[in-house]
């Protein structure tokens, strides 16, 4: 055996180990992306339904209150109005 037998020999082992390394680490990057796929499809029903959630929420919860609140601050500032109308008479005829 001569040298360059024995180079030849650790220059083949080591493509080989290379292609063995290049290859698992593709595998693994396939099983990740497709574990990832899954988890991006199953986020994107979540958010869809939570979309849809506030949405609900948002037509049939708050508007209705909201607009309550604002019918009860009117009728507030309608009374208070008409309590101040008729303080300003009253301290006037005084």
């Amino acid at each position: 055996m001569s040298i360059e037998w024995i180079r030849d020999l650790i220059i083949s082992i080591t493509g080989i180990v290379a292609i063995c390394v290049l290859i698992f680490i593709a595998v693994l990057s396939y099983i990740r992306y497709r574990q990832t796929k899954a988890i991006m499809k199953a986020l994107k029903v979540t958010i869809k339904t939570v979309e849809s959630v506030s949405s609900c929420a948002s037509n049939e919860i708050a508007k209705p209150v909201i607009q309550a609140l604002t019918f009860i601050q009117g009728m507030r500032q309608g009374i208070a109005f008409i309590n101040k109308s008729f303080r300003k008479k009253e301290n006037g005829d005084d």
